[in-house]
């Protein structure tokens, strides 16, 4: 009975079954964001606090992002375009879209708010 239960696993690969979950048999964590189109993302509105054009990254005092059930907070985004920070000056208000991007919080979009 031992040899039987050791051998199912082995069993269901060879019939091509896998038991793992998606996210877990590509080795990557998934997020239901992750999967969503940049249009799909709600835009959230925010202000800049920091630019960092070297680096790529902007540094926003924002709203909830829904898709990533965050609440409001001050935090650091790697821009996905960091053509968009171009012009971008701590105190402009902004609208932007966020995602989970290999394991990085992302600003997917950044535009002045109207």
């Amino acid at each position: 009975m031992k040899n039987t239960t050791s051998l199912l696993p082995l069993a269901l690969l060879a019939l091509g079954l896998n038991t793992a979950p998606p996210a877990l048999a590509q080795g990557t964590a998934a997020t239901p964001a992750a999967a969503a189109s940049a249009s799909a993302l709600p835009l959230v509105d925010a202000e800049v606090r920091r630019v960092d054009p070297a680096t790529g990254k902007v540094t926003l005092k924002h709203g909830d992002i829904p898709n990533l059930d965050m609440t409001g907070m001050t935090m650091v985004f790697v821009a996905r375009q960091p053509a968009q920070l171009t012009g971008l000056k701590a105190g402009d208000k902004v609208r932007f879209r966020a995602d989970v991007i290999k394991g990085v919080y992302t600003a997917v979009d950044i535009v002045p708010a109207p």
